[in-house]
């Protein structure tokens, strides 16, 4: 598989009309998206081959007048470029009462770069039965370890993206893929029921693919333990989080409260603090598409800003934020390659991509000897913030009781961490020196707005509210 045909075919055509609208506004762009996607998944009673939610294709229109932003989506852009602009234009007027309260900013810096982007992809490779046998194989074998577990899956889910990018002194091309396997179990035992998951991740298929059937072993112990799980008694605990829940925190911590859109609004407490110390002095965090491979990377974003390695957190203290185009040019800053749109009929919003802790100089098993009791979290199971107040609440699917720095067999779930951000952040004493970033996640801005996201890092130790 390569760069989109159709977006190629289009090229030129995305050119002219760039040409047509300059000559009515001060600076104007095309984004062109073509992305395919599917899901196949086996369960004990169904499969399922369906075009995945990531599809799109389609062109949005960039616009600035010399005082405000403005965009415009279609489906198409050919026929006659002077009848399209004029309609483009038109349709963007607005009345003086409405233009007197938009946010004022300066136009962007377009530098010049015309560059081709791409990222081995192998889906060609897998037929469709190729992929539904291996997820009816996968399934059948989770069925077959314990006659409790009444329910499995196994799903295998691909996105490959083709983008263009034209404006006045940009041509930029990108084309990459990315790939998610799961596999769950549901066990009953008793009355109690329980669910279990496990993950693969790769911009190649076939790894994803090849990987799932390794974890059902681990997927069915888990399930099995979760089984005699009990709920964990409230309290203020010493934990080591797991690279899923490090993420987590990460993601819920500085995530939203440093996308800088947020600052133009004045929702997010994090404005006031950069130059702060918010974190222990041992903490350096990271988010950007260039910061690591994951289902968030990818060659350039939205607005045509080459994808960022950005500095969140340097040894506790908050250096930067995140940023679209306008936000950026709102606030003074320069870009920071997130600028991010859920498809080419929305909105381009400051986002997160790969959002993590960078890794530390202690061990794990240090980490857990050096508990008296505690617990260590694992598995995202979900996250909400307040970025105005800088509260945080993370959800893990279970953890396991540490005593005498070791760790037990008595398992606790669901768990949920709550507080403040700062003190949570500064209580954290140690951190491991293996590092993972989770790639199978997508987020919201607010209740809408979906993209893909990753997270993750270390394992830490921290001080927290459980309950």
């Amino acid at each position: 598989m390569a760069f989109s045909k159709f977006l190629e075919s289009k090229r030129n055509d995305c050119k002219e009309l760039v040409a047509e609208l300059l000559k009515r506004y001060s600076y104007a762009s095309i984004l062109g998206s073509d992305v395919s996607s599917f899901g196949i998944t086996a369960n004990k009673s169904t499969s399922a081959i369906n075009e995945g939610t990531l599809s799109e294709c389609g062109f949005v229109v960039k616009l600035h007048n010399g005082r405000s932003f403005f965009e415009y989506s279609l489906d198409d852009i050919s026929g006659d470029k002077v009848a399209l602009a004029d309609k483009i234009a038109s349709s963007l007027e607005v009345s003086s009462s409405i233009s007197d309260d938009m946010i004022e900013c300066n136009t962007i810096n377009d530098e010049p770069l015309v560059q081709s982007f791409s990222r081995e992809c192998d889906r060609s490779t897998f037929t469709d039965k190729d992929i539904l046998d291996t997820c009816i194989k996968i399934k059948d074998d989770i069925l077959s370890r314990d006659e409790r577990i009444v329910n499995a899956m196994a799903s295998v889910s691909c996105f490959s993206v083709s983008k263009l990018f034209i404006s006045k002194n940009r041509e930029l091309d990108q084309y990459y893929s990315w790939a998610n396997g799961f596999a769950i179990a549901v066990l009953k035992d008793g009355d109690k029921i329980v669910q279990a998951r496990e993950t693969t991740y790769s911009h190649l298929l076939s790894e994803a693919i090849n990987t799932l059937p390794s974890k059902v072993d681990r997927l069915v112990d888990k399930a099995i333990k979760l089984a005699s799980a009990k709920p964990i008694v409230p309290g203020v605990y010493d934990v080591i989080t797991d690279p899923s829940i490090t993420g987590l925190i990460a993601h819920e911590a500085f995530g939203h409260g440093v996308e800088m859109d947020q600052f133009v609004k004045d929702r997010a407490l994090a404005k006031q603090y950069l130059g702060d110390y918010v974190a222990s002095p041992i903490c350096n965090m990271k988010d950007g598409a260039a910061s690591a491979l994951s289902t968030a990377s990818y060659f350039f974003d939205d607005d045509g800003v080459l994808a960022h390695d950005t500095q969140i957190i340097k040894d506790g203290i908050l250096v930067s934020g995140i940023s679209d185009v306008v936000s950026a040019t709102q606030l003074g800053t320069e870009p920071t390659g997130n600028g991010r749109r859920q498809s080419f009929k929305r909105k381009a919003y400051s986002r997160m991509t790969n959002t993590f802790f960078e890794a530390g100089n202690d061990k794990l098993e240090d980490m857990i000897s050096s508990i008296k009791h505690g617990y260590m979290l694992f598995e995202t199971n979900n996250g909400m913030e307040d970025p105005k107040n800088w509260q945080i609440q993370c959800t893990a699917e279970y953890g396991i009781e540490i005593v005498d720095g070791k760790l037990t067999d008595n398992y606790v779930s669901p768990v949920v961490m709550s507080g403040s951000v700062p003190e949570l952040l500064k209580s954290i004493t140690m951190i491991s020196d293996d590092f993972k970033v989770i790639g199978a996640g997508s987020c919201g801005k607010g209740y809408k707005e979906w993209v893909r996201v990753s997270d993750g890092g270390p394992a830490l130790k921290a001080r927290v509210k459980l309950a």
